[in-house]
């Protein structure tokens, strides 16, 4: 998605959202979902995506999709690069070909995509938003990347490894999405060292590797040694520099084994998983399926160590091992914090 679709989604009020999709009465009642969405195996899923499927965030949603297909418990196909402006129309286009659910992201076009859906009552539609369910529109659930345990510790990490205790934090956009998990990475490093400060910047784009690069040496320059590379490109900069960075949503390791120490992954597959069970029970109705991206739930991992295993210090590692095991009892909990995150 470009900076002017992202812009425009991040104009719209959460306030006149609700009132809009919440003014929509008709639906009263239809908390519980249509007996129709009731499926046999496999059920037709389409996916539709605003970035190529190679993109982060979108990889994880088709790598679960496609782990399903090979399961036999769905038919899978998928739309890439649709422009925010085309979406509900291809939405619709799935809908009247007889996909029983369809998967996606729809923060450029959060109410448009809700008014599609109001329109085929008999369709799961699962898609990734900023916004809450909303009980009146029973076959719409939404989902985010909610990684913000994998990110705390890959934080612990990172401040064990920073020897200027600055590190830089380069982004796409400062929305909830983004700012959970650079939230949560800036908590984990300074309870390794609370004197860390941090350098925050963000692209105003998804896909911009050029300008993501050049912030990320920007930073550098400013006396950064280990960057959290939110975006495609801030990897490369720490490469060329010689310096340490932090992988997000997906393990890069293999692509900088000498730069990339650890990474917080997204496992889609627990909320993709939990989605197709109520679609074929019949049960799929208005929720929040982020709860699956929790680590308790497996949504979310700490990749391997790979080449740096035996190079973090084993003081962070005993960090990491005791808070890992106390988020998935339930004995810590990470903070989810969606406020912009702010440079120290």
């Amino acid at each position: 998605m470009n900076a002017a679709d992202k812009n425009r989604r991040l104009s719209i009020s959460r306030r006149s959202f609700m009132a809009t999709t919440a003014g929509a009465a008709v639906l009263a009642g239809a908390a519980t979902a249509p007996t129709r969405l009731l499926a046999a195996s496999p059920i037709k899923v389409a996916g539709i995506y605003t970035v190529p499927v190679e993109q982060q965030w979108v990889s994880r949603i088709h790598k679960a999709a496609v782990t399903a297909q090979g399961r036999g418990d769905i038919e899978y196909t998928f739309s890439e690069n649709v422009s925010n402006t085309d979406y509900p129309r291809v939405m619709r286009e799935y809908a009247e070909q007889g996909y029983q659910m369809i998967v996606g992201e729809v923060f450029g076009a959060e109410q448009e995509a809700r008014e599609v859906a109001a329109d085929y009552p008999d369709i799961a539609f699962l898609m990734g938003s900023s916004f809450k369910e909303d009980a009146a529109l029973s076959n719409f659930a939404v989902f985010d990347n909610y990684i913000q345990d994998a990110s705390y510790l890959s934080g612990i990490i990172a401040g064990s490894m920073t020897k200027s205790a600055n590190i830089g934090m380069v982004g796409g956009f400062p929305i909830p999405e983004v700012n959970r998990l650079m939230n949560a990475f800036m908590a984990g490093a300074q309870e390794m060292n609370p004197d860390i400060k941090f350098q925050v910047s963000f692209i105003g784009s998804w896909f911009d590797p050029p300008k993501a690069k050049e912030t990320a040496f920007a930073m550098i320059e400013q006396g950064a040694d280990l960057l959290y590379a939110e975006r495609f490109g801030v990897s490369d900069a720490a490469k060329e520099r010689g310096i340490l960075a932090i992988g997000n949503v997906i393990d890069t390791q293999a692509d900088y084994p000498d730069t990339v120490v650890a990474s917080a992954i997204w496992h889609f597959e627990p909320t993709l998983d939990a989605a197709i069970a109520n679609v074929k029970a019949g049960s799929f109705t208005a929720a929040d399926y982020g709860v699956y991206s929790f680590m308790k739930e497996g949504g979310c991992s700490l990749a391997p160590l790979g080449t740096f295993e035996g190079k973090v210090p084993a003081k962070a590692m005993e960090l990491v091992a005791k808070r890992q095991a106390e988020i998935q009892s339930g004995a810590f909990s990470v903070v989810i914090n969606d406020e912009d995150p702010k440079s120290s």
